[in-house]
């Protein structure tokens, strides 16, 4: 009783994180002072949640390493810097929530780090996301997956166009010191794009989980590599058609 309680708050917690992530990652919609509060709140719950998940600390130098094993715990272990530098970076510029801490970082090295690892965030909570879909889609019948991928593929090709024009690789390879925000989109939109760019990593994380582990003929296949491959293509083609 006491577990499938502790897994219901689990589950709570990474939704309340992921619809976090989803907020401060449009910075246009929520303003200065309630992305600074966002931030911390999800400071905080991060915390609750790694406090919840400490088996796997304890476990981390026991048993084998899979293929499966290893990507999780890389990626695990890259979303866990990358959050804490953003939560660091983002309090040494903190003018509200916390302003005792502003300046612990040089300001503008801070806003730097800011803006690089808020957006490796976010690319890694979504591939750390993918990389467990497969066992929350486990029951689902062989049809239900298929269509739940394809879903998933559309979506993702969206997202990947979305990703194309937000110029995602001057933020997160340090050559921006500012993001380019769009305040003439609604806001409720801006929120469904931040969905769509990060079901794209979903899905990339998805394949990464069912690449690395055995299919049930106990082989390691790139098969799954296609429904990532749809994606780009359905994101190329809107890039192209729609300019």
């Amino acid at each position: 009783m006491q577990t499938k309680a502790t897994d219901i708050i689990k589950r709570i917690v990474d939704v309340v994180l992921t619809v976090l992530l989803l907020f401060l990652m449009a910075f246009q919609v929520t303003g200065d002072v309630l992305h600074e509060w966002l931030g911390i709140g999800m400071t905080a719950t991060l915390v609750l949640h790694h406090i919840l998940n400490r088996k796997w600390y304890k476990a981390v130098l026991k048993g084998k390493y899979s293929p499966y094993r290893i990507a999780v715990t890389a990626v695990n272990t890259m979303l866990l810097v990358s959050m804490a530098i953003t939560a660091l970076s983002g309090m040494s510029m903190s003018g509200h929530a916390v302003p005792f801490m502003y300046g612990l970082i040089n300001v503008m090295t801070a806003r730097t780090l800011h803006l690089a690892m808020s957006y490796w965030s976010f690319i890694l909570m979504g591939v750390h996301i993918g990389l467990h879909m497969k066992a929350m889609t486990a029951k689902m019948p062989q049809k239900g997956r298929l269509v739940f991928k394809a879903v998933l593929s559309c979506v993702s090709g969206a997202g990947f166009w979305l990703l194309i024009r937000s110029n995602i690789t001057s933020y997160i390879f340090f050559r921006a010191h500012f993001a380019f925000l769009d305040y003439t989109t609604a806001k409720w939109i801006i929120i469904l794009q931040n969905l769509a760019m990060l079901v794209f990593f979903v899905l990339a994380g998805y394949a990464l989980s069912e690449i690395t582990q055995k299919n049930s003929d106990k082989k390691y296949t790139p098969k799954p590599l296609i429904w990532p491959a749809i994606a780009v293509i359905i994101g190329a083609v809107l890039n192209f058609t729609l300019k």
